[in-house]
C-alpha cells in the first residue's frame, strides 16, 4: 500500500500546477478558491510523504482519501481553467 501511495502522491505532483503563479491562479473568477485548494492539496501531499518516509503504512481508506481529495480539486482547477487534459487517478 505504501508503494501506491507514493505513486498517487507522484501523479499529483506531476499533474497539478502547483508551481503556477498567483496571477494566473487569482483571476478573480472562480468557482472555488484555487490557491486556498492548492496550498490544502500540497500540505496533504507534504504531510503523507513525512509520514511514508517516518514508516507508516497506509491503508486503502487512506489510499482513497487522498485520491478522492485530489480529485475534488483536480476538478475545481479544471473548472477555472488552470488544467485540462486527462484527470487524475
Amino acid at each position: 500500500m505504501t508503494e501506491a501511495m507514493r505513486r498517487v502522491i507522484g501523479e499529483t505532483r506531476a499533474r497539478v500546477p502547483f508551481d503556477l503563479p498567483s496571477a494566473r491562479v487569482c483571476t478573480g473568477n472562480c468557482q472555488g478558491c484555487s490557491m486556498k485548494l492548492l496550498e490544502f492539496l500540497g500540505a496533504e501531499l507534504d504531510a503523507w510523504e513525512s509520514r511514508l518516509d517516518g514508516g507508516e503504512t497506509p491503508g486503502f481508506e487512506d489510499l482513497s482519501g487522498l485520491i478522492r481529495t485530489a480529485t475534488r480539486v483536480y476538478r475545481v482547477l479544471e473548472r477555472n481553467g488552470l488544467v485540462d487534459g486527462p484527470g487524475l487517478p
